[in-house]
């Protein structure tokens, strides 16, 4: 997914002088291209995010478009004050990516899991939160964000991730539309991120994916549900905060009757380290083989 952000953010570049890219010492393999054709937009801010994004409000004040790239837990929980006061209070044009979603920092300890971004940063008005599920949907997430002058937080996960839709057959993403992508009768399966590729068979169950975790369109999603009485989320998240709280909140608010179940990240530090698929097996509350 790193390098499709980068290749997109170049096209972008290439279009537009206006757009800038800020990091927090790191990513310098993925960034090459970019410093490279634009020295004067391409910013190491260093070991300081909390700066970083005051600098990224105070080029979006000016006019600029910046995005501004580091691990997710780093950018998200270190920085709300400054997503809060400086981007969010301002609705300012801040585009903030944050890489390594979930588990996927895993040997690096719990100090670099990503499982409370979306419980942080879904508090805070005029953000918008985006969680795509393979490299397409984030090159399509980015075009279309691109054109809304509104602060993202985009959560992206590390390393060479597959498309999960076959060529020629991508539905159409739109930002806060739920995505079908799979048909099925014994209940729907609700998820985000790269973990729905985890769960494209899954028995019999409908799957929707959540790429826009902030605005949730409820219409659209209670459209989709409303025949069904059994719901599952699934998450790579905390259990508190995050998907399943959204969903639970839409359901809270209607009328559907029927059996909720949310699946994530026990309320509790992981004591585990390795890697991700080790982690979701240690650390989630859910085994994939429950639903295969």
């Amino acid at each position: 997914m790193r390098n499709t952000f980068i290749k997109t953010l170049v096209e972008l570049a290439e279009k537009n002088k206006d757009v800038y890219l800020l990091t927090g010492d790191l990513g310098f393999p993925n960034f090459f291209d970019f410093a490279q054709k634009f020295p004067n937009r391409f910013i190491n801010c260093g070991v300081a995010e909390q700066n970083m994004v005051g600098l990224a409000a105070g080029l979006a004040l000016e006019g600029k478009k910046p995005y501004v790239y580091s691990i997710a837990p780093f950018l998200s929980a270190r920085c709300v004050e400054q997503i809060k006061n400086d981007v969010c209070y301002q609705n300012l044009n801040v585009k903030l990516i944050g890489a390594g979603e979930g588990f996927s920092y895993g040997e690096l300890g719990a100090s670099h899991y990503a499982t409370e971004d979306v419980g942080i940063l879904r508090s805070l008005p005029n953000i918008i939160i985006l969680s795509p599920a393979d490299p397409w949907q984030l090159e399509q997430l980015l075009l279309k964000s691109y054109q809304i002058e509104k602060p993202f937080y985009i959560r992206i996960a590390r390393s060479k991730e597959k498309n999960i839709t076959e060529t020629g057959k991508k539905p159409e993403v739109e930002i806060s539309k739920p995505l079908v992508l799979k048909d099925g009768r014994e209940g729907v399966i609700i998820s985000t991120g790269t973990l729905v590729g985890k769960l494209m068979d899954a028995r019999d169950y409908k799957l929707i994916e959540i790429h826009t975790l902030k605005p949730i369109d409820r219409q659209a999603l209670l459209k989709e549900i409303e025949s069904f009485s059994k719901i599952i989320t699934v998450e790579e998240h905390n259990i508190v905060g995050g998907l399943g709280t959204a969903v639970a909140e839409i359901l809270a608010e209607s009328n559907w009757r029927g059996e909720f179940k949310r699946i994530g990240v026990p309320d509790k530090f992981p004591r585990e380290v390795g890697s991700r698929d080790y982690l979701l097996e240690k650390e989630l509350s859910f085994q994939f083989k429950e639903l295969s």
